[in-house]
């Protein structure tokens, strides 16, 4: 009883990028600057994918949810991360507060991944059986497909994040770091953490490879369904939709696997901080950049938006 009192008045602060307080408060405005175009730009385009009943297609329903769950995502994060800014990492977080923080970045980042693969799967689908797409992506499927991507984030997260925080935290309390993440908090136990290293890698290895390896069969069926269509147009505007989908994926991919799924031993608080920056706040910048660009439906009905005002 005594321990568990004792961990409920910990508290953590995060170390802060530089000391010189200019360097910080110009990263501050960097981060400010990124969250506030990350926000505005997933709800542009949820909000454009809503208002357009041409867009009322399976393809931009993911999209329009992958854009609410990277504003949820980002959000997790960002105003404590900008308050221990301005704070020279002065803004304590309360063991409770880092839990829930790490719970609900796992749980949308989780769901990110499995979104990412559904709409892999929802372009295999549109390209390699054309005339059974509305057949196959019926309504019920989509929102099955989208609750199945909550769910599993929320299974992987839940467990990982009581396993970590049943560990005792004793004298260390500042985090190398700018939010609670798992390898950098578990830096900060007390106690052998091997079997939490060895379960964070299990997870991450499943939530990142088995939908990458789903997005990748995917793709190579859709690459061949590309080379036999004889129509240059149809080509090109396959290649066009499905070419934003994978940027996105290698971005967010990319980086996460290099930070949970490198050996704990070669693990580096500030290359792990660094990185973390890139799928944190620079993807969810890119990814409606991204389809928006690539995305001729998307450009247009923007194009039609902006004259209305």
């Amino acid at each position: 009883m005594e321990g568990l009192n004792k961990m409920a008045n910990v508290q953590f602060f995060f170390r802060p990028f530089s000391p010189d307080p200019e360097v910080q408060m110009l990263i501050f405005v960097a981060f400010l600057m990124m969250y506030l175009t990350s926000l505005s730009g997933n709800a542009t385009i949820a909000v454009i994918v809503q208002m357009n009943h041409s867009l009322h297609t399976p393809m931009y329903f993911f999209l329009a949810n992958l854009a609410i769950l990277e504003i949820f995502y980002t959000s997790s994060i960002a105003p404590l991360a900008l308050a221990n800014l301005l704070s020279m990492g002065k803004t304590p977080i309360s063991i409770t507060g880092c839990g829930t923080q790490m719970f609900f970045f796992v749980f949308m980042g989780g769901a990110d991944c499995v979104l990412l693969a559904v709409m892999a799967y929802d372009r295999f689908i549109a390209i390699c059986h054309p005339l059974r797409y509305s057949l196959i992506m019926s309504w019920s499927l989509c929102v099955e497909l989208l609750v199945g991507s909550l769910v599993l984030g929320f299974l992987l997260s839940l467990p990982l994040t009581v396993l970590i925080f049943h560990l005792p935290f004793c004298h260390n309390d500042e985090i190398y770091h700018f939010y609670c993440d798992m390898p950098a908090v578990m830096h900060l136990a007390c106690a052998d953490t091997r079997v939490h290293k060895t379960a964070l890698y299990i997870i991450s290895f499943i939530i990142l490879s088995v939908p990458l390896s789903l997005i990748s069969t995917s793709y190579v069926f859709i690459v061949v369904a590309i080379l036999r269509n004889r129509s240059a147009e149809g080509c090109q505007r396959a290649f066009s939709t499905c070419s934003s989908h994978i940027l996105v994926v290698l971005l967010q991919y990319g980086c996460t696997s290099f930070i949970y799924l490198s050996p704990s031993s070669s693990y580096s608080p500030e290359t792990g901080r660094l990185i973390s920056v890139v799928y944190t706040f620079i993807t969810p910048i890119l990814n409606p950049l991204i389809y928006s660009m690539k995305n001729k439906e998307l450009k247009d009905a923007l194009r039609k938006a902006l004259r209305k005002f």
